[in-house]
């Protein structure tokens, strides 16, 4: 019998969901008995080789490429799973959904206190960077969620059981140790 194939990806965010999979510690060995990874950083895979059973996204969506890759993620597993604040609500880069875009550039490149040596005040203009959003938006507003998993990183316990429960058929359990925020 196949293992169910899990994918996971990254978006606006820092890496703390990932991290939090990876502070499963040993029982990511138990993990890799009962799944197995493609298009993840776990195990080094870019892009996806094959229809997978379950996808983790982190990161909310800043720019066109991420609002590409979540539909990609969507496109390609069954069933989704949301990680994290910025996730599910934009996380801390959305404290710039506030502000105008282009004042964002201007203070980033023009206006900054960190930018003296942007002498001739260029801005970035590669056809290679993704064009930046209004808004920093959640991924449950470009694609349809599956599963949510709070948390700014949710906990390692939480994935954990959260991912066992799925690929074995048992009942999620969720104490309050492993969905609290204090």
């Amino acid at each position: 019998m196949s293992k169910p194939v899990v994918a996971t990806t990254s978006l606006a965010g820092c890496f703390g969901c990932h991290m939090s999979l990876l502070d499963i510690d040993e029982r990511i060995l138990e993990l890799i008995e009962l799944v197995e990874f493609n298009k993840s950083p776990i195990d080094d895979i870019k892009t996806f080789t094959k229809q997978c059973d379950i996808g983790l996204i982190e990161g909310g969506c800043c720019n066109r490429e991420n609002i590409h890759i979540s539909k990609n993620v969507r496109k390609t597993c069954k069933i989704l799973f949301s990680l994290g604040e910025c996730d599910l609500m934009g996380g801390l880069p959305a404290l710039r959904n506030g502000i105008p875009v282009e004042e964002c550039i201007r203070e980033a490149y023009l206006d900054g206190p960190t930018v003296g040596l942007n002498k001739e005040q260029i801005l970035p203009n590669d056809d290679e960077l993704p064009m930046i959003l209004d808004k920093v938006y959640p991924c449950h507003e470009i694609v349809k969620i599956d599963y949510y998993l709070p948390g700014c990183p949710p906990r390692a316990d939480l994935i954990w059981n959260a991912l066992v429960a799925l690929v074995t058929g048992d009942e999620l359990k969720l104490p309050y140790e492993v969905v609290k925020f204090d």
